[in-house]
């Protein structure tokens, strides 16, 4: 039962460790998933109804 959790987690495309949620604002809907290395970014805007992506944060 420990694979299914490993499944559905994001991964970052460079380094494939899993995304961590770094910042959320629940009354905008707007959640942050960002690489624990700092290579990748992605974000969900609920007005766009879509994710913007990131890579080489600083």
């Amino acid at each position: 039962m420990k694979r299914w959790p490993s499944l559905f987690a994001e991964r970052c495309p460079k380094c494939k460790t899993a995304l961590e949620v770094s910042k959320s604002n629940a009354l905008q809907g707007k959640v942050v998933k960002t690489c624990p290395n700092l290579h990748y970014q992605k974000e969900y805007h609920p007005a766009l109804e879509t994710y913007i992506e990131h890579d080489d944060i600083k």
